[in-house]
């Protein structure tokens, strides 16, 4: 080892905060994804993907910060640069088989014998490359064209590699021990991304009877099987401002695996809702009005950029619920968003005060609301007002009766075709009311617990193999109006008046 005497400094790498790991609060996002930069991108379409930070998210999909066109990149940077939260499922829906064009031909100028083409979304299987030769004098041995200042096609990882810069473009270099080294302009052929094709129909799915395969939507089935995670939220960012698709989403929130529940997110289209009196009557047009459905308004601003208010809120919740021992029993109103503002689609900036934003929740739908930073605002689900059930309408009340039935399906699942006998009664109905117990104890509902009636067991039932259980849940609503009375105290200002006296 060297002798030192002096003053040294040495640099490491940033750190990056680990993302909180939620179980019950985890996002499915539907949309599509710039494949052309993943690592394998015909194994990116209509699959649930997993990923558990920027990096993998990047590495299976490809990023691209064009997120009006490519709607997953939106989920991604919410979730794991604005709350570093994991997991995530992703499901792209863009097929480099089907929404593709023909590359516009055109010549690119040779750099230190790099070409880069300014075209987003090229895809590196289907490129063809030509190179045009600068004229010099005694090259025959290098080829004709080479000589004459002609073209010659390339021979791809013989002659040139192909790679994308930071910007997703794709770049042409040279090799040194290829034929067009000394190339002064390269001519690229091939196929686009082309994501304007990416249809409704793509995003919602169907069944293939044929085959067996699923697409779209439909891919939410695959989710537990595959990962033995419980969709919890779920989002289509830049695709629910139609209003199939966000019918279609809502459809999907419950019997999901035949046991499951979710919420979705659905965005109000702000070319239509141009101002919050809007709102009610576009979400009525819409039929957003499930108790399942959180219906948000308008888009926010992150990073300079227009994102969908679902991407932000969406990681929001499975941020809080994460961080909150991993139970969504704490309302995901009056939440930091940790965006720059609010925004219509044309790029008018929104700036509700408190009456406005108080009617927008009354007609069941959430906002943001800026106290010194831009927060979430509203406790109601899209079935409200016409729905006051305290279950349905409070999305506390709707997410606490969803993760309670999703915690028993998933549970106690392995109790299933144990001996129906008392011994399996007891141990299902005292765990479980341990359980509701200690989610009581810890202040997270008001009370939680299971019984077992007598009446309700039939013989018949017993052997049918059918046993009944009630569980009965009282989870806490918000205190979502505080007032106060002032009154002038005159008796008091009598005494103080009459001391100095």
């Amino acid at each position: 080892m060297a002798y030192k005497h002096g003053i040294e400094v040495t640099e490491k790498a940033t750190s990056v905060r680990s993302p909180l790991s939620t179980r019950y609060g985890v996002q499915v996002i539907f949309g599509t994804a710039p494949v052309n930069l993943a690592k394998d991108p015909a194994a990116t379409v209509n699959r649930p993907i997993k990923a558990d930070t920027f990096e993998e998210a990047q590495e299976a999909l490809g990023y691209s910060e064009d997120w009006e066109q490519y709607t997953l990149c939106q989920g991604m940077y919410a979730s794991f640069q604005l709350f570093q939260i994991a997991p995530v499922i992703f499901v792209n829906v863009l097929d480099p088989q089907k929404h593709t064009k023909e590359l516009e031909e055109k010549e690119y100028a040779v750099s230190n014998h790099r070409a880069v083409v300014d075209i987003l979304g090229v895809l590196k299987d289907t490129v063809t490359v030509t190179a045009k030769m600068e004229s010099r004098v005694g090259a025959a041995s290098v080829g004709v064209a080479v000589a004459s200042g002609g073209s010659v096609e390339l021979e791809k990882d013989k002659d040139y590699i192909l790679d994308f810069d930071d910007y997703g473009r794709l770049a042409v270099t040279l090799l040194s021990t290829g034929a067009a080294y000394s190339a002064v302009g390269v001519t690229v052929t091939g196929n686009v991304l082309a994501p304007e094709k990416v249809t409704e129909e793509d995003l919602i799915g169907a069944y293939d009877v044929e085959h067996g395969t699923e697409s779209g939507m439909e891919v939410l089935r695959q989710v537990y099987p595959k990962y033995g995670l419980v969709p919890s939220i779920l989002l289509a960012p830049g695709w629910t401002e139609k209003p199939n698709v966000g019918v279609a989403l809502q459809a999907k929130c419950q019997d999901i695996n035949g046991a499951f529940r979710a919420v979705c997110l659905l965005d109000l289209d702000t070319k239509q809702a141009h101002k919050y009196t809007d709102c009610i009557k576009v979400k009525e047009q819409m039929g957003y009005d499930d108790p399942h459905a959180i219906v948000l308004w308008p888009k926010v601003i992150t990073a300079g950029r227009c994102m969908s208010y679902s991407a932000v809120y969406g990681a929001m919740m499975s941020y809080n619920t994460a961080n909150n021992s991993d139970v969504p029993y704490l309302y995901p109103s009056n939440r930091a968003l940790n965006v720059e503002g609010a925004v219509l689609s044309d790029g008018t900036e929104v700036y509700l005060d408190q009456v406005q934003a108080g009617n927008l929740n009354g007609d069941g739908v959430v906002t943001v609301f800026c106290d010194l930073e831009w927060k979430s605002y509203g406790n109601n689900t899209g079935c409200y007002p016409a729905n006051t059930d305290p279950k349905d309408r409070w999305i506390g009340c709707r997410r606490m009766f969803d993760y309670v039935a999703n915690y028993f399906a998933v549970e106690y699942r392995k109790r299933l075709d144990s001996n129906m006998n008392w011994r399996t009664v007891d141990d299902i109905v005292n765990s479980f009311n341990i359980w509701g117990n200690s989610l009581t104890a810890s202040g997270m509902c008001a009370g939680l617990y299971m019984e077992y009636r007598r009446e309700e067991n039939t013989v018949e039932n017993i052997l049918a193999g059918y046993m009944k259980l009630r569980i009965y849940f009282a989870p806490y609503t918000p205190a979502e109006y505080i007032g106060a009375t002032m009154e002038f105290d005159v008796s008091t200002l009598e005494n103080a008046m009459a001391e100095e006296g």
